[in-house]
């Protein structure tokens, strides 16, 4: 799915999304990413949601965003509750999502001009 940026904002925007990879800025990345929206685009360790652990939403809190959407893969999961104390504790809202809502979602509040961070894993093909 390929989407659109608005190339005059200056902050990152998911540019396409699709089996195994995201598309940042019309650089493909076939990993789990942190992005933020003003400027670092990072690998996140959560490489499936499997794996998540509490530190990997941990990291996330030291970034200090207003808000981080959180992409789970092809479908919705949730996270048990203990996992993400660290984002509770912060006072970081935080919403959970599939990874292409994720995407659609972080490009429409990066327009807004909002500081977002977007913390997404992307599965293999």
């Amino acid at each position: 799915m390929k989407l659109q940026s608005d190339p005059h904002s200056g902050a990152n925007t998911i540019t396409g999304y699709g089996d195994g990879y995201v598309e940042i800025n019309k650089t493909p990345y076939a990993h789990a990413v942190v992005l933020s929206s003003d400027g670092a685009i990072s690998e996140w360790s959560a490489h499936s949601f499997d794996n998540l652990e509490a530190h990997h939403f941990s990291q996330l809190v030291d970034l200090k965003p207003e808000l981080i959407l959180i992409g789970t893969g092809k479908r919705q999961r949730f996270p048990k509750p203990e996992l993400l104390k660290a984002l509770i504790s912060a006072k970081i809202g935080f919403e959970i999502m599939d990874s292409q809502a994720a995407c659609r979602t972080y490009n429409i509040l990066v327009g807004e001009g909002r500081q977002v961070l977007l913390a997404l894993i992307v599965e293999p093909v």
